[in-house]
Order: C-alpha cells, then structure tokens, then sequence
C-alpha cells in the first residue's frame, strides 16, 4: 500500500513528507455483523487539514477527511479513484477497506492553534461520508467538531448519515459561537434504486428525518439532491415526489445536482448498470460520450424543474455553497449546479 502518496499539500498532491508511514499503520477486522468483511486500516495522521487545490470548482479552500474509503458503497461515488492512490481497488476495495485516521482530533486541535492558520471555512463530507458507519465505533467526530467549535472555527457537513444525530447537542453548541452548515443529501426516493445504488447508506427518509430533527433544534439543513441518476430518478413525477418530501421535512434549501462519472466511478458505475439496467448502457454511453459531466442541456433542464417545483413547494432554489453557508466564486455567469458542486458521498 502506497501510504507515502498521502502528502500534507492535499489528499493526494506533491509534500516533502507524507502524512503518514506504513509504520504507523494498524490493520484491523471486526468480528460484528455491522463490519463482516470490512478491513480498517488505522493510521496516525500529521495532518488533516487539507487544502483544496486551486483548480478546483468547490466552493471553499480547506477539508477535512476522517475517513478514506466509505462503507456506504454508493457507485456511483467519485471518491473511488482516490483508492487508487494506494493501489487500493476503486470497486470493492472502496466499500470494504477504510481508512481510519484515528488521531484526526488531537491533530486538529493542534493545527487550527497554529499561529499560520488564519480560521478559515472547514467543509466536511465532502471526499468520503465522515458519518459512514466506521464513525459509530471510532468516534472521531465528537473531537472534530469540539476542537473547531473551541477555537470558533466556521465549518460544514455533509452527510447522508443519520449519526449525525448522536452529535446535535454538540453542533447547537458551535453554532452558538460560529458559523456552521449542514446539508444532507437526499437525490431521490425510489426503495429499489436506493437498496441497488446506495447500499450502505440509511434510508432516504431517514435522512429526511435528520432534516427535520435539526430544524425542530434550529439548525436550518439543506438537501443537496444528488445524484439525479438519469433515466433512473429523473421522470417529471420522481422529481416532484423529492422534492415535496425535501419541503415537507422543513429544509431550507434544495440544491439539485445530476449524477457525474469520473475515472474509478465510471467503471463501476457502468458496471452496476449493466447488472441491473442493461437496456440503459447505450443511453448512457451517448449522454455522457464527451466526459464525466452530462450535457449542459440536460443538467439546465434537470435544475429548472427542480427549482420550479421547489418554488411551488415553498422552499425556493440556491446557489452553490448556499445550503453551506459559503461565498460562491465569482463567475462571469451564473453557475450550473451540477458542474460546480459535485461532491463526495455521490
């Protein structure tokens, strides 16, 4: 396993010293229904501020990861060619071999004490899901959230994990003292797609149910809606259904984006499809002939209609990074949401 790739210029960029040797790497199983056939690899970081890299389109300049790898097992998740990096397998290996940086707390506590770091937005969730079931026995999220909150640090989540739930009295606490964002990711309704492309992940009403709990404890909550999966979630009627249980649940804004298909997901994805959709292949192998993105065409037309029912339901549109609390760069023109915000957990 490649642990020198992971460098302190990004998860996985150019630095003089990695973030962690094979030497301080402890493999781990647990014999537990909840972990059958999951490997853990714990490993302890020197950092875990990770700085975006400039070319990118996110709406925010530093992450942090707890987690590499998600038991979630979305496939269409654009994470997966991360695992490449550590000549992990980006199918299986994905769902299967997490890596745990176990120390990520006491780490970042130290940095944001650092007279270098000036206090910036910290967005979460956004390579691997920091709520994926791991976090219910490591527990790296209660000391994650305590440090940024003692040191007023502004941050984000984004989940589709209902453990976020087991922290609220924590996040009403740092949102007395900062500024913080939640958004949840809910993309569609359907039981059957869910079970097939989202395995590992709480049901999309249960995410509702986070949406609402954290309303009733005044934490507005977005609902990023993603994926849209074309052909698959994306009928006039599947897309009125979400969005009038995103309204119904009190979430304060809806952000859609459609399903896109980098390196690593791609392969999988396209997988999956022919497994469960075969009929599919083609269609998609036409909508997305010129890249990971589908055509503009598509993605505006996806959004007006999200936006349109949104308005109808009483929620209204966003921008991207809005649900984050977040500036959004500036642009010569009005940013599509699909291309701009395409984050993990998908």
């Amino acid at each position: 396993m490649r642990w020198e790739n992971l460098t302190e210029d990004g998860e996985h960029g150019r630095a003089d010293t990695a973030l962690f040797g094979a030497d301080a790497v402890t493999t781990r199983t647990f014999d537990t229904p909840e972990f059958a056939g999951i490997t853990f690899h714990e490993v302890r970081a020197r950092s875990v501020l990770n700085r975006v890299p400039g070319a990118s389109r996110m709406p925010f300049e530093w992450t942090v990861n707890p987690y590499r790898g998600c038991t979630h097992a979305c496939v269409y998740c654009f994470a997966r060619k991360t695992h490449s990096y550590l000549d992990l397998d980006t199918g299986i290996g994905f769902d299967t071999q997490i890596v745990v940086k176990v120390n990520a707390p006491e780490v970042l506590r130290r940095q944001l004490a650092s007279r270098r770091w000036q206090g910036d937005h910290v967005a979460m969730g956004t390579n691997v899901d920091c709520y994926q079931r791991a976090e219910g026995r490591y527990r790296l999220m209660p000391g994650i959230i305590s440090a940024l909150t003692e040191h007023a640090n502004p941050f984000s989540i984004l989940t589709k994990g209902t453990l976020i739930l087991r922290d609220l009295d924590l996040l009403v606490r740092a949102a007395e003292v900062t500024d913080i964002g939640i958004s949840v990711s809910v993309g569609f309704l359907d039981t059957e797609l869910w079970r097939t492309v989202e395995p590992g992940t709480p049901a999309p009403e249960r995410r509702l149910d986070v949406v609402r709990a954290l309303g009733e404890r005044g934490i507005g909550c977005g609902v990023l809606m993603a994926p849209v999966i074309p052909f698959l979630s994306d009928h006039p009627a599947q897309l009125r259904a979400t969005v009038r249980a995103i309204a119904a649940a009190g979430a304060t804004s809806v952000t859609p984006l459609v399903l896109h298909l980098r390196p690593g997901a791609r392969e999988w994805f396209t997988a999956w499809l022919g497994q469960h959709h075969p009929h599919l292949v083609r269609r998609y192998e036409r909508l997305y002939a010129e890249g990971a993105y589908a055509p503009r065409w598509y993605q505006r037309r996806i959004t007006r209609q999200v936006h349109e029912l949104a308005q109808e339901y009483g929620i209204g549109p966003t921008r991207p990074g809005l649900a984050r609390r977040i500036r959004p760069a500036e642009a010569a023109e009005p940013p599509l949401p699909a291309e701009a915000t395409q984050l993990t957990l998908m």
